[in-house]
């Protein structure tokens, strides 16, 4: 029942100012989070690719209140952007943004958001790579979607993310499943009301499942967001079922969570993308990887026992 907690911890000032101060706290993102600096992103970049995985980056900036921080995120983003240009990785390293970051949530934020957002895709396609717009909250899906098809007109390599929790997602799948589309199906890491999502793990598996089995049979190329042992087998299962090559799909997993089955899943010629998060607002983004699984709060609460 810590989930729902720590999903409401991760949105509040209070607890953030709480966490952030506590001095065994930045060692235990260092396995979450690749760093705060680009420089240490692309280190971790290095080390990854270099083990056959390829990576996909995000940095760190959301719930902004500011026009100034979603030019900031920008900017950002558009030096990543040169960075990977000098790994010369191509789509081996391509860049996940959330649109909060670019000012969706703030008044007029649909279109301030697609400007701040275009000139990233523009620069991602100019070397080689491209962009997946992550999905959050419910409130931001109809705006995500739709400014995913207006990128998708001059960059149709640009990729989205859907969430099995919510009841809209098989709709959003047979939507997204067709030729050339890219998707990246994950359970959710929201606080979402029974309005709009299932609330219980077994249906959100379920759930899970079926959205896979349509963007499978679809001809798009499906990006499986998940650690869960008994999923992969599953999408195994179905990419045989459908003929589906080792190239016509692959599995993603976070940085920091599962290494030995990414590493596995490698040897076994799969495409293995680890989800590399860094910059200096950690917060939001470490509390959702506490709340997910309880073996990431283990892993907290212990290093503050030790540490302590």
């Amino acid at each position: 029942m810590l989930g729902p907690v720590l999903l409401a911890a991760s949105r509040s000032d209070a607890i953030r100012r709480i966490v952030s101060a506590t001095p065994v706290t930045r060692p235990v993102v260092d396995r979450f989070v690749a760093g705060e600096r680009l420089a240490e992103s692309m280190t971790a970049v290095r080390a990854l690719t270099g083990r056959g995985m390829e990576v996909t980056l995000d940095h760190l900036g959301e719930d902004i209140t500011d026009p100034v921080e979603a030019l900031r995120n920008r900017d950002a983003y558009l030096a990543l952007t040169e960075a990977l240009k000098g790994e010369g990785l191509g789509e081996r390293a391509e860049m996940s943004v959330k649109l909060s970051a670019f000012g969706q949530a703030l008044p007029g934020g649909h279109d301030l958001a697609l400007a701040n957002v275009t000139p990233v895709v523009e620069a991602a396609a100019e070397v080689g790579t491209t962009v997946t717009l992550d999905m959050e909250d419910h409130t931001t899906v109809d705006s995500t979607l739709a400014i995913l098809a207006e990128l998708r007109k001059r960059f149709p390599q640009t990729g989205a993310v859907v969430q099995s929790y919510l009841f809209r997602t098989e709709d959003d799948c047979h939507a997204l499943a067709g030729e050339g589309s890219r998707v990246r199906l994950v359970k959710g890491a929201y606080k979402e009301p029974a309005s709009v999502a299932f609330q219980d793990k077994r249906e959100v598996d379920r759930a899970y499942v079926r959205c896979l089995k349509i963007l499978m049979a679809g001809e798009g190329y499906p990006m499986i967001g998940s650690h869960d042992p008994r999923l992969i087998a599953i999408t195994q299962e179905l990419a045989r079922s459908y003929g589906r090559k080792l190239d016509e799909y692959e599995f993603q997993m976070l940085y920091g969570i599962r290494e030995a089955e990414q590493e596995r899943l490698v040897a076994e010629g799969h495409r293995m993308r680890v989800y590399v998060p860094y910059g200096t607002d950690w917060y939001g983004y470490f509390m959702r990887r506490l709340a997910e699984r309880p073996a990431n709060l283990t892993f907290f609460l212990r290093s503050l026992v030790s540490r302590g």
